[in-house]
């Protein structure tokens, strides 16, 4: 045997992982063309004015003088605005009330249009739920304020028909935010309807089959099969209704403009009248720093507790 054959033979450098290979760049590089319009949408449009906002939080400017650095003194501020935390107890209840109302409604809603015998009915039922999700905020909100006036408004004459005092549904602090929740439930219910519908068919009717051979009634065909096969459905319709909850801003700024007394002001609300009424550019630049950590943390903590109770298939 020769020296040369007795030595081993080199391996080739493994690659480092975590960085990815010219030959992939190169195999791959149609995928990062289609990619890359995106992605400078997503960095000019949404990366660039986060970090831009979380700069300004550190100022103090008006738009009218050279911007002041502050420090943390913004932050500070929130703290003790009392304010702020009306505006941050009635956004939590709203988006706690939206998803509650809409999953539970429109999960039981999709039910009952799934079992419906006529094709007809139920395209009509499904037209006549997702209808008001294609109306303009601006249109529904002068037709509630129609609807619920304490003079003429339909609603408050049968209220009225059944012997019970209607109340001033938008000048009354205590009703106020109600009449939104409601609003709000009839406006975006058929989008959520929607995503339930389609996860409803998705399950597997032989499951549903089985489960009935073996002698399991509607309650326990619901509980032990629907429920589990549609729960990624029901996460997500809850991870995409709290955001949306936590964002509302049109309907609340044009019937009540967040009063009476700031029973209806919510946290982009607030954020709205510091940054472009009050000029506190760098005050408002801090409400939204603050409103992206309370999204961030409430969706992370909605996916760890997905874990235990999402089915994965």
């Amino acid at each position: 045997m020769s020296a040369a054959a007795a030595l081993p033979t080199p391996s080739p450098a493994a690659p480092s992982p975590g960085r990815p290979r010219r030959r992939d760049l190169r195999q791959n590089w149609l995928g990062y063309v289609f990619l890359s319009p995106a992605a400078l949408l997503f960095v000019l449009f949404i990366g660039g004015p986060f970090l831009v906002a979380i700069a300004l939080s550190l100022y103090s400017w008006d738009l009218l003088t050279p911007p002041e650095f502050v420090g943390l003194e913004n932050f500070t501020t929130l703290l003790q605005d009392p304010v702020l935390i009306q505006a941050f107890a009635n956004t939590f209840l709203f988006a706690f009330a939206s998803v509650l109302t809409h999953v539970v409604g429109a999960l039981l809603l999709a039910l009952a249009v799934n079992a419906l015998a006529s094709r007809v009915v139920s395209y009509l039922v499904r037209t006549a739920v997702f209808f008001p999700f294609i109306i303009s905020w601006a249109a529904v909100a002068l037709l509630w304020q129609y609807m619920l006036d304490p003079g003429f408004g339909v609603i408050t004459h049968y209220i009225d028909r059944i012997g019970l005092t209607p109340p001033d549904w938008f000048l009354d602090p205590a009703w106020a935010l109600p009449a939104i929740i409601g609003i709000d439930f009839w406006h975006t219910l058929g989008f959520t309807f929607i995503i339930m519908l389609a996860g409803l068919q998705t399950v597997p009717k032989q499951l549903i089959e089985a489960a009935q051979t073996d002698g399991a009634g509607r309650r326990q065909v619901f509980w032990h099969v629907t429920v589990p096969m549609m729960s990624p459905t029901l996460f997500f319709a809850m991870v995409v209704t709290f955001i949306g909850a936590f964002q509302i801003f049109d309907p609340i700024q044009i019937i009540t403009g967040g009063g009476p007394d700031d029973a209806t002001l919510t946290l982009v609300m607030y954020l709205y009248e510091q940054g472009f009424q009050s000029f506190r550019i760098g005050y408002a630049s801090a409400v939204a720093f603050l409103v992206f950590v309370v999204i961030m943390a409430v969706t992370l903590l909605q996916f760890w507790g997905a874990r235990k109770w999402v089915h994965q298939q």
